[in-house]
């Protein structure tokens, strides 16, 4: 009697075969999907997957079925490199010198909200990266990017024209008509002819300032002759020097400084400081005349 009272139940904490046999076979499934989709997907997937999940948070696009493209892969790669990143890259690599060929604002970047940052004279031979907008070109100036207008900068050093200026200077004073005779509009007799002078000896000046409302120029006696170019303002500004009795010349401006035929025997002298490389005449030779 014993014997049967307490008969164990050996079957109570046993699952049925069948259980047992379908859970071995998921579990065979779910492995073999696995390795399948391990050894299906590609490297460039699974290489992006894991490392756009930190750098792309945020990036609407991140969050769709990637690609198993390698253009997405690249694309991806470029939306993790940060602007810095780019710029000390083409900082690095740029190989190339150009001269700059006038007076240049240097600009933070390449955008209309950039921040002007400094000035470089003409005749800097500075490396360029080769990167550029229809407006702009960075160049690296004292280890930093910086953006100056496009259009101003040559393979040639300009002193080479400056050469053919110095030759042209030792020629003769003219009265011939120049091709802008809107420049002598407003003008005495005396800048006419200091306009007229400048304009056959120095052909490659294309750009001059005549009559205006503000100081020597309001009297129409006094001729603005437009160049940064600091060897070619030197030839120019001898050359007035040289013929400043012919001339009948007041006084010559030029890089901050003033000559006068009064005090000739004084040389030039400082012009001061007044505010800006316009004002300092540090892009144009200015001369007026009695």
């Amino acid at each position: 009697m014993a014997d049967h009272r307490h008969k164990r139940d050996t079957n109570a904490r046993r699952k049925p075969r069948a259980a047992l046999v379908a859970g071995s076979l998921a579990v065979l499934a779910t492995a073999s999907a696995v390795t399948v989709g391990v050894l299906s997907a590609s490297p460039e997937s699974t290489l992006l997957a894991q490392d756009t999940s930190a750098d792309l948070a945020g990036v609407s696009h991140a969050r769709e079925t990637v690609s198993r493209s390698g253009s997405r892969l690249e694309e991806a790669q470029q939306l993790r490199l940060k602007p810095s990143v780019l710029t000390q890259r083409a900082v690095a690599g740029a190989d190339e010198k150009l001269w700059t060929t006038t007076l240049l604002n240097l600009w933070s970047d390449a955008g209309d909200d950039a921040t002007e940052v400094g000035e470089l004279e003409a005749g800097k031979h500075v490396l360029v990266t080769g990167r550029k907008t229809a407006d702009r070109v960075e160049i690296v100036w004292q280890g930093e990017s910086r953006w100056v207008t496009a259009g101003y900068l040559s393979e040639d050093k300009p002193a080479a024209a400056t050469a053919t200026a110095t030759a042209t200077a030792a020629g003769s004073l003219s009265m011939a008509p120049c091709p802008d005779s809107s420049v002598e509009n407003g003008l005495t007799s005396n800048a006419v002819y200091v306009y007229r002078s400048v304009c056959h000896a120095f052909p490659q000046i294309t750009s001059y300032g005549g009559w205006d409302a503000h100081g020597e120029h309001a009297s129409g006696k006094a001729l603005d002759i437009m160049t940064s170019d600091k060897a070619l303002g030197d030839t120019i500004a001898a050359y007035l020097q040289s013929h400043a009795s012919e001339l009948h010349l007041y006084d010559v401006i030029w890089w901050d400084q003033i000559w006068t035929p009064v005090r000739a025997s004084e040389g030039w002298r400082a012009y001061g400081d007044h505010g800006s490389p316009t004002a300092n005449h540090m892009d144009h030779v200015h001369v007026s005349t009695y």
